[in-house]
């Protein structure tokens, strides 16, 4: 039975490094992300408030055999190994972890509970692509901090589009965004059932399995887990819970027989600082994509906040009553909504398909548009309205005395402004990673949990923001004193 527990009990919880402490408790707390989705961990259609999947099963299995409550804890997936380690919101992982050398580098993991392989997914009507190799310089969709992208990476030919779920990358296969998918057979199974646009491409390979991540320290806590999950399989309720799901296999039933591989000490996290030669270049590359996708996000917000500003300080009632309400619109509604709605609303609604790095542009310029409009009405009222009134007593038409007179002054007043947004943007840039672009901060993100380095990472990450930063600065700076 899945207990929920109070946010603030989970995040001021003891640090458990007793499997005794976690009985006297009389709980369990299992992390995962509920953005999982099918089969692994979501909410039950018919009861929204309930969360349901094999994973949710498991975990009920397993903390019933071991005597104590089950209590699920919502985190990011690419922060579970991290969050697990700081040990104040939970004591284990589920959630689809590869017993992989680059996990069990970091945390004790134990044995497996389901086995699984690598499975490339297709459009139907790509009848020739049957492997990895036809698709060299094509985007192939993939979930970070996964064996599967692991994989891609390590062949160097490939577009590599990065994903934070398990849907949006099939979605994307569908309108032609991507050109193949590599994920877990899992995965593919259940985005692949009944849906006659994708298709196989190929066997499955790559054969891995799953296990939960347990902390180091609690060495207590991991054979009671080892222990459970053979009784799950030696008295089938482990089958029973796959074959509700579809997912038992013979290979689920050869995990009876698994024994622990002889495996050497862990390998102490790779400093970053001292292979810096290796990591900035990496991140710089990153910089490149959050450069170009701010200056053209801004080109667009400073050209389209302009036009809103005219046309709320000069047009007709029903323009600007538009026009106010867009920039209530845009800035009342957050940015992630807008690139979601952009980048797949406009796709499933009506079909217009634009390209991860045109939404990203295209969110970012219209959401600052609506503060750049603002900034520039500000400048347009600073200007003494005597100013307008001479100007036109000269002889000049309205629309002349505001583009000879009085935006030169307003645009030079609203430049401090506009010069923060800009700095503004080139950090809040880092969301558009949600569509598949990976720039500078899910570079980061991708590295540290590789390498389990997230300061020296940082460092340098925060070095590259800082320069980019200071050095808009300091050109926007001497465009306002030029201006003076």
């Amino acid at each position: 039975m899945l207990h929920l527990v109070g946010a603030v009990f989970l995040t001021t919880a003891a640090h458990a490094v007793t499997w005794a402490e976690i009985r006297q408790r009389g709980v369990l707390r299992w992390g995962n992300d509920a953005e999982g989705g099918a089969p692994y961990i979501y909410h039950d259609p018919q009861r929204p408030e309930t969360l349901t999947g094999f994973e949710v099963d498991l975990a009920g299995a397993l903390t019933a055999k071991l005597g104590v409550g089950s209590a699920f804890v919502q985190q990011n997936w690419d922060m579970l190994i991290p969050a697990l380690g700081d040990g104040t919101s939970f004591d284990i992982i589920i959630a689809g972890l590869e017993r992989s050398p680059e996990n069990l580098a970091k945390i004790a993991m134990s044995r497996p509970y389901l086995a699984f392989g690598q499975q490339l997914v297709v459009r139907a009507d790509q009848p020739l692509v049957t492997s990895l190799d036809p698709l060299k310089g094509r985007p192939v969709g993939v979930l970070s901090g996964t064996v599967s992208y692991r994989i891609l990476e390590a062949r160097g030919d490939l577009d590599v589009r990065v994903y934070q779920d398990n849907v949006n990358y099939f979605r994307d296969l569908e309108t032609g965004r991507l050109d193949a998918v590599l994920t877990d057979t899992p995965i593919a199974q259940v985005n692949l059932a009944g849906n006659a646009k994708l298709r196989r491409a190929g066997p499955p390979f790559a054969p891995g399995s799953y296990a939960i991540g347990v902390r180091r320290e609690d060495s207590a806590l991991l054979p009671e887990i080892d222990r459970a999950i053979e009784a799950l399989l030696a008295d089938g309720t482990l089958e029973r819970i796959y074959s509700k799901y579809g997912l038992w296999t013979a290979e689920q039933g050869a995990l009876r027989g698994w024994k622990a591989p002889e495996e050497g000490p862990a390998k102490a996290g790779a400093s970053t600082l001292r292979g810096w030669r290796t990591y900035l270049p990496i991140l710089l590359g990153a910089a490149v994509t959050t450069v170009w996708v701010t200056c053209a996000g801004m080109a667009i917000a400073v050209v389209w906040g302009l036009a809103l500003a005219l046309l709320r300080a000069d047009g007709p009632a029903v323009v600007r009553w538009g026009a106010t309400v867009y920039v209530e619109v845009f800035r009342g509604t957050p940015l992630l909504l807008q690139i979601y709605f952009i980048y797949f609303g406009l796709a499933q609604q009506l079909g217009i398909k634009l390209g991860a790095g045109v939404a990203a542009v295209v969110a970012l310029g219209l959401n600052y548009a609506a503060n750049e409009a603002e900034n520039y009405r500000a400048g347009i009222e600073a200007v003494p309205k005597g100013q307008s009134e001479a100007a036109m007593a000269l002889g000049m038409t309205r629309w002349t005395a505001l583009r000879r007179v009085v935006l030169p002054q307003a645009l030079r007043i609203s430049l401090p402004s506009v010069t923060n947004d800009f700095i503004a943007m080139s950090k809040d840039s880092s969301i558009v990673s949600v569509i598949g672009l990976v720039e500078l901060t899910k570079q980061y993100q991708i590295r540290a949990i590789d390498t389990s380095d997230y300061i020296g990472l940082g460092v340098m990450t925060g070095g590259i923001y800082l320069a980019m930063s200071h050095t808009a600065s300091v050109a926007l700076r001497r465009l306002e004193r030029s201006l003076r």
